[in-house]
């Protein structure tokens, strides 16, 4: 395998599926497949997963509310995400553990990062909920953080679409996909990966981020096999 310790990024609206919000527990349960062939073939693996299908703090502030209190609402919907892949995961034989930046004794243990690394050695998924445990922080940069602080080889962001490409493929049928990029040509060029402090902070630790379609069967694997599955940034 072409990886040995692995964070894949998933954002909260990509486990809505074919709904408007929510959860779509057909969705959830083919990424718990996925994850599984993963984990079976010895790659240890942690996921952060954001609230946006659920609550976003932006959106929330944006009508008026509170950011701190907006983004502590989202915190607690990555919460609820992770319930919900940890719940499928179990379902499918995975073993698993959730741990969150605020405390919530009854339903996750807190986050601490040498039992956090002490699971995946014994081949347990890690999911990473409540973001960092700070507003005015994404869950981009959660999963930056988590990922530096397990020494995870490379961070996976799932999307529905199959890499960077030049603009949005969806309004630009002209726009030309990359393979491989390199931190500063993403700067340069403008493109849009994560926000800037998850990139930044990705770009300082030299840790590579693999932008890849999540929603196709097969790519997960793909991908720690060392095949070339959407686009790699790198330095």
């Amino acid at each position: 395998m072409h990886y040995k310790r692995i964070l894949l990024k998933l954002s909260g609206e990509a486990l809505m599926g074919e709904k408007q919000y929510g959860i779509d527990s057909n969705r959830l349960n083919e990424y718990a497949e996925e994850i599984k062939e993963v984990v079976e073939k010895g790659i240890e693996v942690a996921i952060v997963i954001g609230g946006g299908n659920i609550f976003r703090g932006l959106t929330g502030a944006a009508t008026g509310m509170d950011r701190v209190q907006g983004d502590h609402m989202g915190m607690l919907a990555t919460v609820i995400n992770g319930l919900a892949l940890q719940s499928a995961l179990e379902m499918s034989g995975v073993q698993t553990r959730l741990q969150t930046a605020i405390k919530i004794n009854e339903v996750a243990e807190p986050f601490i990062r040498r039992r956090a690394m002490r699971h995946l050695e014994k081949g347990r998924v890690v999911i990473f909920g409540g973001g960092t445990g700070n507003p005015y922080f994404t869950t981009d940069s959660a999963a930056v953080l988590r990922a530096i602080e397990i020494e995870a080889d490379v961070i996976l962001k799932g999307t529905r679409v199959d890499g960077i490409y030049t603009a949005d493929p969806e309004k630009d049928k002209n726009a030309t996909k990359f393979d491989n990029i390199s931190f500063q040509d993403v700067l340069t060029k403008g493109l849009k990966v994560m926000d800037t402090t998850a990139f930044t902070l990705s770009q300082e630790n030299e840790l590579p981020i693999v932008v890849f379609d999540m929603n196709k069967k097969g790519n997960l694997l793909k991908i720690v096999d060392g095949q070339t599955i959407g686009t790699t940034v790198n330095l």
